[in-house]
């Protein structure tokens, strides 16, 4: 499978297609990943992961549910690390080709735009 996926495709499902459960693709990492891959941690048991705190739902119980001071300071920390890589996506977006439908029909050429305006990127922020 392709690692580029064109429309709308959840995040967490691509991972699981490309990245099979149960394999050892992650053992000598560590994964932070954002809300959007709730579940990892129990289909990627054999490495770290690091999800944010989710705030609690709203109830009759807990009519106000907030997260407490530590949470929000472990949610803080995570997304000052995330930004970073959130903020070099959008920066690879600066070159054109990755934003614009590619109309072509090389399998590979999607992935030569791909490392070019990555390669470009690195190059710019150095």
């Amino acid at each position: 499978m392709c690692c580029i996926v064109a429309g709308s495709v959840h995040d967490y499902t691509l991972m699981k297609d490309v990245f099979t459960p149960g394999s050892a693709w992650f053992e000598k990492v560590n994964l932070w990943l954002d809300l959007g891959f709730l579940g990892a941690d129990k289909d990627y048991q054999s490495t770290q992961i690091y999800l944010p705190h989710k705030k609690p739902r709203k109830s009759k119980k807990n009519p106000n549910p907030t997260l407490t001071p530590e949470q929000k300071k472990q949610n803080r920390k995570q997304a000052a690390a995330r930004v970073i890589v959130e903020h070099a996506i959008g920066g690879m977006k600066f070159f054109h080709c990755m934003m614009h439908r590619i109309r072509n029909h090389l399998g590979h050429f999607v992935d030569y735009f791909f490392s070019l305006s990555a390669g470009l990127w690195n190059y710019k922020i150095c």
